[in-house]
């Protein structure tokens, strides 16, 4: 146990570094929120250099970060081999995120924190799990919902049986690695991290297409999961604010975007025609959810205990958007989990986006 955990960034764009400067008006998102700006404010980690391919984008980080310009690494294994770090965050693009992690999971990290989705494809998402666990490594993904109180409240409801049993959850079809991964992550977690047993999707039409193995955009999904407890989630396309509905067997859980949690129950529970009322949401506090996230980091390095998160719960999500793929590819076909042959890879042809360096 340390007083305080050494961290590097490796990728210094707006998850990294500056995110919090495009969401200062939206008042549901605590701060901080990049990588940089939670190191920064926990009490328990020091960020101590950076890396990017970009030697202006550094500066502005270091610049901002108080990270010194002997600091400020072009080569992120050469940071990692000179800095000799507790924590690795990897704020890249998913296309070149495993080959960073099972460096740093190889080279002396202890913990990681890496933005999603997990990886480009599923045979990189199991080389980041087996790399973690060969060397004891903690790692946690950046679907910061699974942090969040507001939706440790909801599965909190959900756990204690105050509305019976969990039956199904909707969510928002979504692009899959952008939003998907954080999607299919909170079903994940709101059904205790139970395995999906089944997956059947369709991909919208789009700008993306599939050439052979070659995933040339992110693509939005729409359909179904089964898990092996009898939960189905379903993603619909977007028509309205909600985006999670938990249906248990006495009621409904509402989470929207925007952070706005309901609760209905049934009037006379065990009594299926009765009707559905209102009632009180737990209260719950707000904080920093990406904090929170560093901050459970910590604690397993303390403590040894798992996290909340975890390599395999992070490649579990990621498992649900290549089946839907390959749902797809089957025309919409049930694929049964564990999904295996899986050789889809995302590659993007793509530049960088300039990230907003003031609020």
């Amino acid at each position: 146990m340390k007083d305080t955990y050494r961290a590097v960034l490796i990728g210094c764009s707006r998850m990294g570094a500056f995110i919090d400067h495009e969401v200062v008006e939206m008042k549901h998102i605590v701060h901080p929120y990049s990588h940089a700006a939670v190191y920064t404010a926990c009490d328990r980690t020091e960020l101590v250099a950076c890396s990017d391919l970009r030697p202006e984008v550094m500066a502005e980080t270091g610049r901002q970060y108080g990270i010194p310009p002997d600091k400020q690494y072009l080569d992120y294994r050469e940071m990692i081999d000179v800095e000799r770090p507790d924590i690795v965050s990897i704020a890249t693009q998913p296309e070149g995120r495993a080959e960073i992690a099972v460096h740093a999971a190889e080279h002396g990290a202890r913990a990681i924190y890496a933005e999603k989705a997990m990886a480009a494809s599923m045979a990189e998402a199991d080389a980041i799990v087996q790399a973690c666990e060969r060397r004891g490594v903690v790692f946690n993904l950046g679907t910061q919902r699974r942090w969040h109180p507001g939706f440790h409240a909801m599965k909190g409801v959900i756990d204690d049986g105050r509305l019976g049993a969990l039956r199904s959850v909707i969510i928002q079809a979504t692009n899959l690695f952008n939003g998907a991964s954080h999607y299919f992550d909170n079903v994940l977690f709101l059904n205790g991290d139970h395995r999906a047993s089944w997956v059947q999707m369709q991909l919208l039409d789009g700008d993306w297409t599939l050439q052979g193995d070659r995933l040339t955009e992110d693509p939005v999904a729409h359909g179904a999961i089964g898990f092996e407890n009898g939960v189905l989630a379903y993603a619909i396309p977007p028509a309205h604010e909600v985006e999670f509905e938990a249906r248990c067997t006495d009621g409904t859980l509402r989470a929207t975007r925007r952070q706005e949690y309901s609760m209905r129950r049934r009037e006379n529970p065990g009594n299926a025609r009765s009707r559905f009322v209102e009632a009180p949401f737990p209260d719950w506090q707000p904080i920093s959810a990406n904090l929170r996230l560093v901050q459970d980091l910590v604690r397993s390095l303390d403590t040894g205990e798992p996290p909340i998160g975890g390599s395999r719960a992070a490649r579990a999500g990621t498992e649900l958007i290549f089946a839907a793929i390959e749902s797809h590819v089957r025309g919409g076909a049930r694929v049964d989990l564990p999904l295996t042959g899986s050789t889809v890879r995302l590659e993007r042809d793509r530049a960088p986006r300039q990230p907003r360096f003031q609020g």
